[in-house]
């Protein structure tokens, strides 16, 4: 049943200044009303959500205040369509409140997840020209000593974990576990690996060392090529969506001008 249109807007600014004063004197709170039915709400929560929010803000964040916001956000989008189709609410109307509260809450999940592959993208592609450079400096120094002067010139994408690396080697901690805590902040391709490769070259006697700076010179031009690959691979996705895009836009403007030549042409008889 449909409601006039002068009836509809005074029933939106009547809901309005309930909704504002309830919250002003503290009758009913969205943030309240979250919290306190957070443990059902939990039930929502991505499994992969946490590692996700940890990647993006470190392992500080709070995890709780987060999924508190992305429900009331999601709630508010749900009130605002709610309001919208209050006129003639009906079946299609309460599912586009729903499908409003999930487009709520899932944009902060899609957002960090976005983040984290376009953030492990760019490491991927810039890790093995760090290693490449720091191999060159292995050659003159020992590995600490090489970790330490490459903080200048590497990407500062990694400067934060190798500040961290560097300390903790010169607070006398001589354990792989540096080396790890650093591959674990930045999980891409063979990252593990590489850094088990450059703790053993540090461990590593003098007349050793030509032969393991050899085998990590060879994984890391492997590594060098895989990204050159990946680039590759990301031009050649690039030019070919664009190209697609073109193509629809030159089909559906063909298809245009054909339907108004056509309705031209008819209309002439």
């Amino acid at each position: 049943m449909s409601i006039s249109t002068n009836i509809y807007y005074e029933i939106v600014i009547i809901a309005f200044i309930i909704i504002y004063v309830l919250q002003y004197i503290g009758g009913f709170s969205v943030n309240k009303f979250v919290e306190d039915n957070a443990s059902y709400f939990r039930k929502l929560k991505e499994k992969d959500f946490e590692f996700y929010l940890k990647a993006r803000y470190g392992d500080a964040v709070d995890i709780d205040s987060f999924f508190n916001a992305r429900l009331k956000t999601a709630f508010i989008y749900a009130f605002a369509v709610m309001l919208l189709t209050l006129n003639n609410f009906n079946y299609m109307a309460l599912l586009g409140v729903v499908g409003a509260f999930l487009v709520g809450y899932k944009i902060p999940y899609f957002k960090l997840k976005s983040y984290y592959k376009s953030h492990l993208h760019l490491i991927d592609t810039q890790l093995p020209y760090y290693l490449k450079n720091l191999e060159i400096l292995i050659q003159h120094y020992t590995v600490p000593v090489a970790l330490g002067k490459s903080l200048g010139d590497a990407p500062e994408i990694f400067q934060d974990g190798l500040h961290d690396l560097v300390e903790k080697i010169n607070a006398g901690d001589s354990s792989i576990q540096p080396y790890m805590d650093f591959a674990k902040e930045y999980p891409v391709r063979d990252s593990m690996r590489m850094m088990r490769l450059l703790y053993r070259l540090g461990l590593g006697k003098q007349e050793r060392k030509q032969e393991q700076l050899l085998t990590f010179s060879r994984d890391v031009s492997a590594l060098q090529q895989k990204a050159r690959e990946a680039r590759y691979k990301a031009r050649l996705d690039k030019m070919e969506a664009q190209t697609m895009k073109m193509l629809v836009c030159t089909g559906a403007g063909v298809m245009v001008i054909l339907v108004l030549a056509i309705m031209q042409t008819f209309g002439g008889f």
